[in-house]
C-alpha cells in the first residue's frame, strides 16, 4: 500500500513538476509574508476564468470531432509529400492561433504519425513533428489566446488587441516564413492519401453535416417510394441534429470567451454562461479542462505577489529584470518554461510586451521552454520503432535556429 502510494507521488511529481516547485515555492513565501485576506488580491481572476472557459470550450470542439473533420478536409487536396508535410505542419501554425499550441499538437500530432505510416513517409516522421511543435508555439504567439502566458499578459497589459496584433506580427511572419522555407527539405515526391484510413471516424461534426444529409436525403426517398421508415433511421437523424446544435452552442460559446478577452462581455458573465451551457450540453466537459495548469497560475500569482512584498528580494529583481526584460524572459523560459515566466517576471516590470515577445519566442530552445513541446515528445515517444535520441537531436537543433533568428529579429524591430 505505501509502495503504491510512493509510485503515485512520484508519477504526479514527474507529471506536474512546474506545478509542485511553484507550489512549494508559494509555500515557503508563506513563511516570510504570512497568509492574509491580501492573498485574495494577488490573483488575476479573469485570466483564470478566461483559461477555463476556453479550454472547456475548445474541449468540445474535440469531442463533436470538429477538428478531425477539418483535416480530413485539407488532406482531400494532398498531392505530394511536401504538400502533405505544408498541411501539417501549417495547420499547426493557424490552429494554435484559436485553440492554443497544445490542442493543436494533441489534434495534429496523432494524425501526422497515422498520415505518415499510411503514406510510407515514416523516414520524415521526427523532422514533420519537431516543425509541428515549433510551428504550433510559433502561431499561438500571434493572438492574445494563442497560449496561457499571451492570455495572462495580454490581459496584465490592458492594451487593445491591435496594439497586441501590431507588436506580434513581424516575428510572427518571420516565423511563417522560416516554416514555408524548412518545407523544401521535404521532396516533391507524390503520394496518395486515402484520407478516410487515416481519418477513419468524422466525429460529430462531421456527422452532424454529413449523417444529416445522407439521413434527410434517405428519408426522402422511402417516403416518396411508400416505404417505412425504420426507428434507426429516424434516431441517426435525430442524433445528428443533436450533434449540430451542440456544435453551434460550442461557436456561440467561443465566441463570447473572444468579446471577454476583447473587454466587450465580464468575464463573471461568460463564466457563468459556459458554466451553464455545458451543464446542458455535456456534462462530461467539465472533466476535460487542465485544473493542474489552473493552480499553478494561482501558486505562481501568490508566490509573486509575496515577493512584491520582500522589500530587498523585489528591488534585487527589478533591478535585474527591467531593461533585460527580453533576455531575461527568453533565459527563464528554457529554464522553467514559459507560462511560469510570464507569471514570475511581470511582477518586477513594467515593459509587458518585452516579457509578450520573450515568453513566446523563448518558448522554441529546450523541450521544457513549452510545455507543449512535451506533449508531442511523448505522443512521438509513443510510436513503434520510436528513436528518442535522434528526435532530442532533431528538436534541438532546429529550435535552436528558430530562437536565434527570432532573437535578432526582435532585437531589431524593438
Amino acid at each position: 500500500m505505501k509502495n503504491e502510494c510512493n509510485k503515485k507521488l512520484v508519477t504526479f511529481v514527474k507529471k506536474e513538476t512546474v506545478l509542485c516547485i511553484a507550489g512549494l515555492l508559494a509555500v515557503v513565501s508563506m513563511f516570510i509574508i504570512h497568509p492574509s485576506a491580501d492573498y485574495f488580491g494577488y490573483i488575476d481572476y479573469r485570466v483564470l476564468a478566461l483559461l477555463f472557459c476556453f479550454m472547456a470550450v475548445v474541449a468540445g470542439f474535440r469531442s463533436v470531432g470538429l477538428f478531425e473533420w477539418l483535416i480530413k478536409k485539407m488532406l482531400c487536396y494532398v498531392k505530394n509529400a511536401r504538400q502533405l508535410e505544408l498541411v501539417l505542419v501549417l495547420g499547426c501554425f493557424f490552429a494554435s492561433m484559436w485553440i492554443t499550441n497544445d490542442v493543436a499538437l494533441l489534434t495534429f500530432v496523432p494524425f501526422a504519425v497515422a498520415v505518415l505510416q499510411a503514406a510510407g513517409l515514416t523516414e520524415n516522421l521526427i523532422f514533420v513533428i519537431v516543425m509541428q511543435t515549433i510551428a504550433a508555439n510559433l502561431g499561438s504567439m500571434c493572438t492574445p489566446i494563442g497560449n496561457p502566458q499571451n492570455l495572462y499578459l495580454y490581459s496584465l497589459s490592458g492594451s487593445p488587441v491591435t496594439a497586441f496584433l501590431k507588436l506580434m506580427f513581424p516575428v510572427t511572419a518571420v516565423s511563417l516564413g522560416l516554416l514555408l522555407v524548412t518545407s523544401l527539405c521535404i521532396p516533391k515526391r507524390e503520394i496518395k492519401v486515402q484520407a478516410e484510413r487515416v481519418v477513419p471516424e468524422q466525429g460529430a461534426a462531421g456527422r452532424a453535416i454529413s449523417d444529416r444529409k445522407a439521413a434527410d436525403r434517405g428519408l426522402s426517398d422511402r417516403k416518396m417510394s411508400g416505404e417505412e421508415v425504420s426507428d434507426k433511421e429516424e434516431m441517426v437523424r435525430e442524433n445528428a441534429k443533436d450533434e449540430k446544435v451542440r456544435l453551434c452552442g460550442y461557436l456561440t460559446l467561443f465566441f463570447l470567451c473572444i468579446l471577454t478577452v476583447l473587454h466587450v462581455l465580464d468575464y463573471r458573465m461568460l463564466l457563468a454562461i459556459v458554466i451553464g451551457v455545458l451543464f446542458v450540453l455535456d456534462r462530461q466537459l467539465f472533466t476535460k479542462p487542465d485544473y493542474m495548469l489552473l493552480i499553478t497560475f494561482v501558486a505562481f500569482f501568490i508566490l509573486v505577489g509575496n515577493i512584491k512584498n520582500i522589500d530587498g528580494f523585489s528591488a534585487f529583481l527589478r533591478t535585474h529584470v527591467g531593461g533585460h526584460e527580453l533576455a531575461a524572459s527568453i533565459f527563464a523560459s528554457q529554464i522553467i518554461s514559459n507560462v511560469p515566466a510570464a507569471v514570475l517576471l511581470s511582477g518586477f516590470t513594467e515593459n509587458i510586451n518585452a516579457l509578450i515577445l520573450g515568453t513566446n519566442i523563448g518558448g522554441l530552445g529546450t523541450l521544457i521552454a513549452s510545455m507543449a513541446s512535451l506533449i508531442s515528445y511523448k505522443q512521438y515517444a509513443l510510436t513503434p520503432q520510436s528513436e528518442k535520441g535522434k528526435y532530442m537531436l532533431v528538436f534541438t537543433g532546429w529550435n535552436v535556429v528558430f530562437l536565434v533568428i527570432l532573437w535578432i529579429v526582435a532585437a531589431v524591430f524593438y
